[in-house]
């Protein structure tokens, strides 16, 4: 028995940068993911992400996360696409704030 599809944006990190970025639907990579395209059907999404990969000068590690409508685009709707909405987490806090322990 086969799954239905739900909704999915293409997702990958900045090459340079390393921040999470979404394809839109116009192929351009926004670090605001309700500028990405929502994708709802499965061979269109495939497609999207042929295309995402192709793009190996500007980002790495392409996928497709699930995502749903919201009212300003697409919103996340796992933890870890949620997580990633927010930006790097490429600053010193917690353990990392004391410093390395050798």
């Amino acid at each position: 028995m086969t799954r239905d599809f739900t909704p999915k944006v293409v997702t990958a990190s900045a090459l340079l940068e390393g921040d999470a970025v979404w394809l839109t639907e116009d192929d351009r990579w926004t670090r605001n993911m309700a500028e990405a395209e929502l994708i709802e059907d499965e061979a269109h999404g495939d497609i999207r992400l042929l295309f995402a990969q192709s793009q190996s000068e500007t980002v790495v590690g392409a996928y497709l996360a699930d995502a749903k409508a919201g009212e300003a685009g697409p919103e996340p709707i796992h933890f870890r696409e949620a997580f990633r909405t927010r930006g790097p987490s490429n600053y010193r806090h917690g353990k990392q704030e004391a410093g390395p322990n050798f």
